[in-house]
């Protein structure tokens, strides 16, 4: 196996100036959010959430991102799962976008607010079939006896829910991470990446600071 301190290369794709910036921090996040869907990556929604339990205990996690706005960067789950429950005691959250093809990282820092049940209704309608069913079937985080334990109760759902539309599950719902710093962090040559990090106001503008690599 070769040794992993040897495993590097060089950040060469691009560059980032401050003058290339977006005035707010979710202009820049569409134009780099366009940029990696029109590059046809895999999953480029994914995003890896963060959050932390009663112990400090920090636990991570990918879920897809469903929508943003000015407001924020939104994304959907089971409310019995860790990451809502750990949302519950401390709604501090991390979401991270990594973009390696093109040498980018995005770190939203934020706190993630409950959505209205009418906009989590509206979303779990738009789901495919057999995810609502899915939702309906999983106890998120739970343990489970096993993989064919899991399809029975799936099946079950399946047969319960045959006719007509499947009702939105009390235990589903979505938040909204309101951003109050985001970084941007492009690749750059003998590791002096350029990294600038969006730093909100207490008027709600938005003061842009260049980091060190």
């Amino acid at each position: 196996m070769m040794k992993l301190e040897d495993i590097r290369r060089e950040y060469t794709k691009d560059g980032l100036r401050r003058e290339m910036l977006k005035d707010t921090p979710v202009e820049q996040f569409e134009t780099w959010l366009q940029q990696a869907i029109d590059a046809k990556f895999t999953d480029p929604t994914a995003m890896v959430v963060a959050t932390v339990d009663e112990h400090g205990q920090p636990s991570q996690r990918i879920v897809l991102l469903k929508h943003v706005d000015e407001h924020g960067f939104v994304f959907f789950t089971n409310t019995g799962s860790r990451k809502a429950q750990e949302l519950k005691q401390n709604n501090k959250v991390c979401l991270h976008f990594p973009w390696h093809e093109i040498e980018r990282q995005v770190i939203v820092y934020g706190e993630a607010v409950p959505l209205p049940i009418s906009r989590v209704a509206k979303y779990f309608l738009s789901r495919p079939k057999e995810s609502q069913l899915a939702a309906w079937a999983s106890q998120q985080s739970r343990p489970v006896s096993s993989r064919q334990a899991l399809m029975q109760t799936f099946s079950s759902m399946k047969d319960k829910f045959a006719k007509g539309e499947i009702p939105l599950p009390d235990f589903w719902g979505g938040y909204c991470v309101e951003p109050t710093k985001v970084e941007f962090w492009q690749g750059g040559e003998h590791r002096l990446h350029d990294r600038f990090m969006y730093v909100k106001q207490a008027d709600g503008s938005w003061e842009i600071e260049r980091l060190n690599p």
